[in-house]
């Protein structure tokens, strides 16, 4: 009622002024009914926020990473929708379980795409090729998230719902014939001219082209792996992905974070556990940590009553049984990272390149060089696992209540080297590519929103008929994410494609060896 009261005052003055002046210009004219208050157009540099804050939160860290994190074990689903999830009960193929996912995905792609025509010839933001390029990154990223869940998926006539209401579904090997081309054009404009200032509102790298361009190549190497399954020569294409890895991360300073949580902004994972508290510890992913002596044991899990495991002679060992959880809160042991409120979102990790860098060496014979590579991603993610875990220890919403009980010293970066020596060395002279496989594994789990990238490996094992990753939960393996009810209500197209969704357990998506 306000902005009306504003345009019909507008008007009256107006008029009454044009009873008493003989002419007027035509500029005045023009400003009149202007609704200052609420602009229709903006600069780019104030869309990427929203970009980054979008796919930091809802997108990586938020249902995908919740429940793909209970897909590859990483925690067990113990009350409500994340129960019925672990006992697969309706919500891995429901339309409506990844709805919130769907409608924020499609947001961040419209308003990355937007940043990339701002940027473009014919945009009010012509030749600003960084901001530019750094669009055509973020574009590529979450087109990737979205294809990687849902298989083919809208995309060429999506973004646009004035145009276009019911959009056609694109196959996924056109899809990622466009992330690559997306950031290969970003590198690209990448090295041109900045005309705006960033600044700020780039709260990743403040607008440093050299840091997106590292970050550019680090997902060019993962989405070459990714498609290994439908290489036509793997080789070449593990080369390719060594050569990528080169020129990403030099070290976890250079790596792809969202650190922006505090007592108010909170970490997604935390967000979720905090109002939930649905998640309870994996008995599967502690057999794993069991079977290495990983020093990891004694940090990453906490009891009921707030306090820190110290490994499973402790006699408040209680993990939750993979598959076979009772719907119960409050029993099981949780992991420390739950708890993790000011824990960065990571969309690419220093040690997520080097795991890549590591299994193309493993897959090129290159074993020798492959076990250096390996010793350093094993040292990097332990050092992230204290990151998140002091995240957990000094929470500022756990403070307030007390706080958790810290009873075990951090694993220092001397002692993760003594740990790769004594413990990985030997099973990966064994079988260099299944350990690093299964270290790639224990270094996702965590609060950094990396078990997405985990059920993309995992998905990717399984179409290679690689048993790398031994999984407890005997329920069918969801395959992909089921389309949101947005559109499978209203898209004739999605409609179709979705049909009951048990789609989702017999349809591996096209990388992983589908059609779909």
């Amino acid at each position: 009622m306000k902005s009306i009261y504003k345009i019909s005052k507008g008007i009256v003055v107006a008029l009454t002024s044009i009873l008493f002046v003989t002419s007027c210009s035509e500029d005045i004219m023009d400003d009149i009914n202007k609704d200052i208050n609420h602009p229709s157009d903006t600069e780019a540099k104030f869309i990427l926020a929203e970009v980054l804050i979008h796919t930091a939160f809802p997108n990586v860290g938020g249902d995908f990473n919740t429940y793909t994190a209970t897909y590859v074990e990483h925690e067990v689903g113990v009350h409500n929708q994340l129960y019925r999830a672990e006992h697969r009960q309706n919500e891995p193929s429901a339309s409506s379980t990844f709805n919130n996912a769907w409608e924020s995905i499609y947001e961040t792609l419209r308003n990355a795409k937007i940043i990339v025509e701002k940027c473009s010839e014919d945009g009010s933001q012509y030749e600003d090729l960084i901001l530019k390029g750094i669009g055509e990154v973020m574009l590529a990223y979450n087109l990737a998230l979205t294809t990687d869940m849902y298989g083919d998926t809208p995309w060429s006539e999506a973004c646009d719902y004035l145009k276009n209401r019911t959009p056609k579904i694109d196959k996924q090997e056109d899809i990622y014939k466009e992330i690559m081309t997306l950031l290969d054009n970003a590198i690209v404009d990448l090295q041109g001219s900045n005309k705006s200032s960033i600044g700020s509102h780039d709260f990743m790298y403040n607008g440093n082209a050299a840091k997106w361009t590292k970050f550019a190549y680090g997902l060019k190497a993962r989405y070459t792996m990714r498609q290994m399954k439908r290489s036509g020569n793997v080789s070449a294409d593990m080369e390719k992905v060594v050569e990528y890895a080169n020129k990403s991360f030099a070290s976890p300073a250079e790596q792809a974070a969202i650190a922006i949580y505090d007592a108010t902004n909170l970490n997604p994972l935390f967000d979720f556990q905090w109002s939930r508290d649905a998640l309870a510890s994996s008995e599967s992913l502690a057999d794993k940590l069991i079977e290495r002596n990983d020093p990891r044991l004694r940090r990453v899990f906490v009891n009921a009553d707030w306090e820190q495991i110290t490994g499973d002679d402790d006699e408040s060992w209680n993990p939750a049984p993979n598959g076979e959880s009772g719907e119960m809160q409050y029993v099981y042991n949780t992991s420390a990272f739950v708890y993790s409120q000011t824990a960065p979102t990571l969309f690419l990790s220093y040690h997520e390149v080097q795991f890549l860098k590591a299994e193309a060496l493993c897959r090129l014979g290159k074993t020798d060089d492959a076990e250096t590579v390996l010793k350093n991603a094993i040292i990097a993610a332990i050092a992230n696992m204290e990151v998140n875990v002091d995240a957990a220890m000094n929470a500022p919403t756990i403070l307030a209540y007390g706080g958790l009980s810290e009873t075990a010293e951090a694993v220092t970066d001397e002692e993760a080297g003594e740990y790769f020596e004594n413990s990985v060395k030997p099973l990966f002279t064994t079988n260099p590519l299944k350990e690093t496989m299964n270290q790639k594994y224990l270094a996702f789990f965590g609060a950094s929103g990396e078990s997405t990238e985990c059920y993309n490996d995992i998905r990717r094992m399984k179409a290679l008929g690689e048993d790398f990753i031994v999984l407890k939960n005997k329920n069918k393996f969801p395959l992909r994410c089921p389309y949101g009810n947005s559109d499978t209500t209203n898209n004739p197209n999605v409609k179709d494609a979705y049909g009951d969704g048990q789609y989702v357990y017999t349809e591996p998506v096209w990388w992983a060896g589908g059609t779909r």
